[in-house]
């Protein structure tokens, strides 16, 4: 199953530059990193990006991640995965431009 992660375009250039990272900022805040189902990644987008343009969406399969993804409750006690360490490029399945009005293909 591949999960998703946006960033906005200095946290996947920062990502890139490094091999890895620790999150955007929330993710920082709340010590680990944020990912969305694909049914969740619109809301998702939404809530936290509103106005912003350049996004970029990573996907991630989530079974790679092992014991280090945890699902928990989050908006309306949907589960959520949330990702308890680095992530790295290796984890990274693809990485594609985001626009709301256009999700990629598979992302709903």
């Amino acid at each position: 199953m591949l999960i998703y992660k946006i960033f906005r375009p200095a946290e996947w250039d920062q990502m890139q530059g490094a091999g890895t990272t620790a999150g955007a900022p929330i993710d920082l805040k709340d010590g680990y990193i944020h990912f969305s189902t694909a049914a969740q990644t619109t809301e998702t987008a939404e809530k936290h990006f509103a106005g912003e343009t350049d996004l970029v969406l990573l996907a991630v399969d989530a079974d790679a991640l092992g014991s280090d993804l945890k699902w928990e409750p989050s908006r309306g006690g949907q589960l959520f995965p949330h990702l308890y360490r680095k992530l790295t490029l290796a984890d990274v399945i693809w990485s594609r431009p985001m626009r709301f009005d256009t999700l990629p293909d598979g992302v709903v």
